[in-house]
């Protein structure tokens, strides 16, 4: 008799069970339910497309590309220098002398072509021109290395609105799990087989999820205007970022980072920087050396318009400069000490691009194996709390350990999106680290 009344009694638990989660499911709304707002339609972008539009729009990228131009046309203006200079001139003047006794005025007018061209210089000029080409590859890098800069940022900001878009189905799921666990205590405190600490723990949690949908529907705006910025728009729009976690660049294998650290923007912008000095001290030391140009002219002068009287002249010009108060000497002394500097500007640069490469990529395969992990853990918590809820609905264990699985799962859930957008984010620091670009 006894066996049959504790039989009847756990059937009863477990039917109430199934009828609290029948109920959650069919009741209306109640306060503080999610209510689903009426949404703009929104804009659907991959990561393909918000590539496309970074590289075509970002402000970053559009000032280091006309840096590549400033150099270029500072190129053009060094080399200038060695090719012939030619100037035209038009002149007229009038001028009176008087005395006690008598005035007279004279006019001149005259107009002609004069030129020069740099013979010798000791190849300073020729110096120069080369430091200007070095300067154009080190804006060529640096457009390369805020490329990679600019991708990193706007990779960050799709996987910010991944894992905010995530966060706000799971935080409605948890939602749903803390509703219907209330509805269950509910059946249970009513009932009088629960107290009523269980009771207000279970509508504490349910409040805690209600703002945990809040704050997620917050998050989504905030990685909607970062994804907006790191793709050069003016406005924010409606956006939805579509992709899955996977990681596709997961370098399982090490690699040899000195390869990767030879090839890396930011190495190749100080080569070329130290590459300009060395051509700039260079032509520190041609200031020692004499100056040769060659000079002409012809042109036509009369005290009356028009001209007519033929003029012409040409030459030569050699000039050196003998006392400028040690100024030549400071001028190598300068540009001795830059090459110096950036010498070990390289040394350090490649040593940090190589423990840069080391650490993330070991960041990366810490962070892809604590996904398996944690997507073990979820599933095992999943399987516990559907055990637990069948257990604790028919008394064989007590609320107090239930609970704490149904934490445990919430938490479990919490988990595993994080460490998928930490394998992602992982992933976006490893190709920055490599010097990889938008292109």
């Amino acid at each position: 008799m006894i066996k049959c009344l504790k039989t009847s009694f756990g059937l009863l638990l477990f039917i109430s069970f199934f009828c609290a989660n029948a109920l959650a499911e069919e009741a209306p709304i109640a306060v503080g339910t999610p209510v689903q707002e009426a949404q703009e339609p929104q804009e659907i972008l991959n990561w393909e497309g918000c590539i496309k539009e970074a590289a075509k729009n970002h402000p970053d990228l559009i000032a280091a590309e006309e840096k590549v131009s400033q150099s270029e046309a500072g190129k053009k203006v060094v080399a200038s220098a060695l090719y012939p200079q030619v100037t035209g001139s038009v002149s007229g003047s009038t001028s009176r002398s008087a005395s006690t006794t008598s005035s007279s005025t004279g006019d001149s007018y005259s107009y002609g072509v004069d030129g020069s061209q740099l013979i010798f210089d000791g190849i300073k000029t020729i110096n120069n021109v080369n430091a200007a080409s070095e300067t154009i590859k080190a804006s060529q890098q640096n457009f390369r290395f805020t490329s990679a800069t600019v991708r990193f940022r706007l990779r960050s900001a799709f996987i910010n609105l991944l894992n905010t878009q995530e966060l706000l189905l799971i935080t409605q799921e948890i939602y749903n799990i803390r509703r219907w666990d209330l509805a269950l205590i509910t059946l249970r405190y009513e009932s009088g087989l629960e107290h009523k600490g269980a009771l207000m723990t279970s509508d504490a949690n349910l409040a805690q999820a209600q703002y945990g949908i809040d704050q997620a529907k917050r998050n989504v705006e905030v990685a909607r205007r970062q994804l907006t910025k790191e793709m050069g728009r003016k406005e924010l729009k409606a956006l939805e970022a579509k992709g899955d976690f996977v990681v596709v660049d997961t370098a399982s294998s090490k690699p040899d980072f000195e390869i990767y650290a030879k090839n890396n923007p930011s190495l190749q912008q100080i080569i070329a920087q130290k590459n300009s000095a060395l051509f700039s001290l260079r032509a520190a030391y041609g200031n020692f050396s004499p100056a040769l140009n060659a000079n002409a002219g012809a042109g036509k002068t009369s005290p009356r318009w028009p001209p007519i009287k033929d003029q012409w002249n040409w030459g030569l010009t050699l000039s050196m400069p003998i006392f400028e108060g040690g100024l030549r000497f400071a001028h190598v002394g300068q540009a001795t000490a830059l090459f110096k500097q950036l010498e070990e500007n390289e040394r350090s640069t490649r040593d940090g691009i190589v423990l840069t490469l080391e650490q993330t990529w070991a960041a990366l395969q810490d962070a892809l194996a604590n996904v398996g992990v944690q997507k073990k853990n979820l599933l095992a918590t999943e399987e516990r709390s559907t055990i637990a809820q069948a257990q604790y609905s028919t008394g064989f264990i007590t609320y107090d350990n239930w609970i704490i699985i149904q934490d445990n799962l919430v938490s479990a859930k919490m988990s595993f999106l994080n460490a998928q957008s930490a394998a992602l984010l992982a992933e976006a620091n490893w190709i920055q680290a490599k010097g990889e670009t938008l292109e």
